[in-house]
């Protein structure tokens, strides 16, 4: 509910203030006076753009200023959403600056746009000719029809349910992914790891592969060089150890004739030992040593493979192709099973679906007993307002495909005129029909459903006497629940206002601006006085003002 507007530096208004009342505030005034502008304004609010070309003066700001009481319109969701501090009474504000550009706030917290637009819808429904009306739009028109049949509380239940069917589709999409990309990474380890076991890798097998690989290279030269250091050592005519052990004889003759010799004696026998045992090492190499061409195909073989697999895998040697394959092991013994999952989640959802397609068509037997009601009281209705062969049908085609309202497919559809086919009201109904048509519907549900304010502009357009006045109580009867703003030029619907303002324009000097303000009663009865017999207005025309402003009584 909307309780006070602000406007400053707007169009012809330089400034004014209004506060509305909680059931049926009323807007009069003359032609081209400004009430519209008091529309523009508001639209500022609801995220509207706007440009400098709007100021009143053009050097100043333009300042709109709401305050909304939003305690019955459950949005504390929609302020944590948007990190806004909640307050019942919430204040919306607009800047347009000189230089056209545009600010927003909610409770003084900046706003973009789009999130003034959506605070906004929640809380006015605003009702111009040709404008576009939710009552074309298929989630109201269900909307109605099931405040009509009462199925608040089925429809609770069946939300409820759909919300959890909804969630369990998803998790299970989810783990019919997740199977399918665990089942092509299980494949994919699985042939890794068969690939790394057929190759058999043992520890430090590369080196001692190329070790023996360089020997089989190189057989004939270690053959040559220590074949001939073994027979130079050992067993030559003039081989070393031969030529030491003359020399140790002959050296062994004088020991006693130096206190040292027999200690140097036995270290030179010493190493004529070790080179006699090194030159059979020689020899024994060299005999052990052949070029075995078959060996080394089968080493290069081998070291081809593995290297192949370094390569591929991108590790340094054949320790981290061992510690590869022991983590792909381990990563493949931790995947789970999800096909048990899977079918116990898919069999709860198929239980889920069928409930939902029984409470569904509870749904859709309660919207079709209400339904010939519905068209029979809006055609009623209508017919008090001038358009005695207007009709609507409610068009209900239950389906098995459930939706978050349930099965049913359902429209409106709108015919103004007799022998005239209904179709979809958006393509056949003018901005008039629509409004009063709008205001039909809204006043039969007017109790069953939360409406936000709801501002009507001039929907009497065309209208008079007894029509006029039926309008005027169908405006009334919705105000008693819901807050309700007109603007009229219709004396029978400005009669049943709980707040009436006129709007007027003034000059002074070369300045134009437009005037708001309340109206007291004696003012309330000569303006009324005025829209129906002109100005000055008669005698009897007072008496008739009197007389339909004794209705609210």
């Amino acid at each position: 509910m909307i309780r006070s507007l602000s406007i400053k530096n707007y169009a012809l208004i330089n400034a004014l203030e209004i506060n509305f009342s909680k059931n049926l505030t009323i807007i009069t005034g003359e032609t081209g006076a400004g009430k519209s502008i008091m529309l523009g304004a508001l639209s500022l609010i609801m995220g509207q753009r706007a440009d400098s070309k709007s100021l009143y003066k053009k050097d100043k700001k333009c300042v709109i200023e709401a305050v909304f009481e939003v305690s019955s319109y459950e949005l504390n969701d929609f302020f944590d959403l948007n990190d806004l501090d909640y307050e019942s009474q919430t204040l919306v504000r607009r800047e347009i600056t000189p230089s056209g550009k545009s600010r927003a706030f909610i409770n003084d917290t900046p706003v973009l746009l789009s999130t003034l637009k959506a605070f906004s819808s929640q809380l006015i429904d605003l009702h111009q000719q040709f404008d576009t009306l939710d009552v074309h739009q298929a989630a109201f028109q269900l909307k109605v029809i099931d405040a009509v049949a009462n199925n608040k509380k089925l429809l609770k239940a069946y939300s409820k349910a759909y919300k959890v069917y909804e969630s369990d589709q998803k998790k299970w999409k989810a783990l019919v992914g997740q199977s399918k990309e665990a089942s092509k990474e299980i494949d994919f380890l699985q042939y890794q790891l068969n690939e790394l076991n057929e190759a058999a890798v043992q520890p430090a097998e590369i080196q001692s592969l190329e070790s023996e690989q360089k020997r089989l290279e190189n057989a004939e030269e270690i053959k040559r060089i220590l074949g001939g250091a073994a027979l130079h050592i050992n067993e030559d005519e003039q081989a070393i150890c031969t030529q030491m052990l003359d020399w140790s004889n002959q050296i062994t003759a004088l020991i006693d004739y130096h206190p040292r010799l027999a200690e140097l004696i036995e270290q030179f026998d010493s190493m004529m030992l070790e080179l006699q045992e090194i030159g059979h090492e020689f020899m024994a190499i060299a005999e052990q040593t052949a070029h075995d061409t078959s060996r080394l195909a089968e080493i290069n073989e081998r070291l081809s493979t593995l290297y192949q697999l370094l390569n591929k895998y991108h590790v340094p040697n054949d320790l981290a192709l061992l510690e590869l394959r022991d983590e792909i092991e381990t990563r493949l013994s931790g995947f789970e099973d999800l096909s048990g999952t899977i079918e116990t989640l898919a069999a709860s959802i198929d239980l889920q679906k069928q409930a939902l397609i029984k409470k569904g068509l509870q749904l859709s037997q309660r919207r079709q007993k209400v339904r010939a009601d519905f068209q029979k009281q809006v055609q009623l209705l209508l017919s008090k307002l001038s358009m005695q062969h207007a009709r609507l049908e409610v068009e209900i085609i239950p389906t098995n495909e459930i939706g978050p309202k349930g099965i049913d497919q359902l429209r409106f559809l709108f015919a103004a005129n007799k022998g005239t086919t209904p179709g979809p009201i958006k393509s056949l109904a003018s901005g008039g029909e629509m409004s009063r048509l709008a205001l039909c519907i809204k006043s039969m549900v007017a109790d069953a459903i939360p409406l936000p304010t709801l501002i009507f502009d001039e929907i009497d357009t065309g209208v008079s006497g007894e029509v006029a006045l039926q309008m005027g109580l169908i405006l009334q009867s919705l105000s008693a629940k819901h807050q309700v703003i007109s603007i009229t030029h219709s004396p029978q619907i400005a009669a049943k206002a709980n707040l009436h303002y006129y709007v007027s324009k003034k000059v002074e000097g070369n300045q134009t601006y437009t005037e708001v303000r309340q109206l007291s009663t004696d003012e309330r009865i000569l303006e009324i006085a005025k829209m129906l017999s002109g100005n000055p207005p008669s005698e009897i025309a007072k008496e008739n003002a009197r007389e339909l402003l004794g209705t609210e009584v």
